[in-house]
């Protein structure tokens, strides 16, 4: 009997050894590929942060690309070139209120005003558009001249450079002719210098009057007065092409009823002198 429990026992203890050896084996297992299912998980990892870098690379693309844009449309502009003819006056006199006037224009007499004014560096620049009546005028003091194959000097005798220095040229065929002078006698240079003179007072005042009536209303009733001393003076170089402007102001209500009136009466001044 006690060899039989003997027996008994030590089958009992062997089985408890193969199951104990066997849940080992499982467990070591499961640990194993748990590992390996971690490795995966380390590649997503890996594999995100390239496509951060993709993302912030691509502002960075867009910022380089558009200041080449912007250069490429300040060249290219066509507004740039030259009319061919092409007209140019300049006035300088450094101590006058508008120390700097310049006029360009084409042959239809389109063309822009630029001028400084004391104290400033800044020039203001607007459109302008001389009238039939303007340009006849101007043409046939550049013809009587001969102006673009002349050679003559049209500067008087006596300096009078204190009442401002002119400079004229005319642009023909590629060929540039420019002349320089502060007074003159020659009477078809003179023509030029006052039309010029005239034409800068008239579209001057249409500039100062537009920022009057946007931004200063009330200084309207002077603005007609500096426009009427100009007519008086026969400063303006057409009182005609003025008209559709001063229609403009009478009706404008945003000015003082006292503009609104010497507008109106300067319109039956115009009128009146038409016929």
């Amino acid at each position: 009997m006690p060899s039989k429990t003997s027996f008994k026992i030590t089958v009992f203890v062997l089985l408890a050894c193969v199951g104990c050896a066997l849940s080992s084996s499982a467990q070591t297992k499961k640990k194993k590929s748990t590992k390996k299912a971690a490795t995966p998980t380390a590649v997503e990892i890996k594999t995100d942060a390239p496509a951060a870098t993709t993302v912030v690379a691509e502002p960075v693309a867009k910022r380089n690309a558009r200041p080449a844009d912007e250069v490429t449309t300040g060249a290219g502009g066509t507004s740039q070139s030259k009319p061919d003819p092409s007209y140019r006056y300049e006035f300088t006199q450094p101590d006058f209120i508008n120390n700097r006037i310049t006029i360009d224009h084409d042959e239809s007499g389109k063309g822009t005003i630029a001028f400084t004014r004391r104290g400033s560096s800044e020039a203001i620049t607007d459109p302008l558009q001389l009238s039939a009546a303007t340009l006849t005028r101007l043409k046939a003091a550049f013809t009587a001249l001969n102006f673009h194959d002349s050679t003559e000097n049209y500067q008087y005798e006596k300096d009078y450079s204190h009442l401002g220095v002119i400079k004229i040229s005319l642009t023909k065929a590629g060929r540039e002719r420019v002349t320089t002078f502060n007074y003159t006698t020659n009477k078809n240079a003179k023509v030029l210098m006052d039309e010029y003179r005239k034409i800068s007072n008239q579209w001057i005042w249409i500039f100062d009057m537009a920022v009057a009536r946007e931004n200063q209303p009330l200084d309207g009733p002077t603005q007609m007065e500096t426009l009427d001393a100009y007519m008086k003076r026969g400063e303006i170089s057409d009182p005609e092409q003025m008209l559709p402007l001063l229609h403009e102001l009478a009706d404008d209500e945003r000015l003082p009823l006292i503009a609104r009136n010497h507008a109106a009466r300067l319109i039956k001044q115009i009128e009146k002198a038409k016929k």
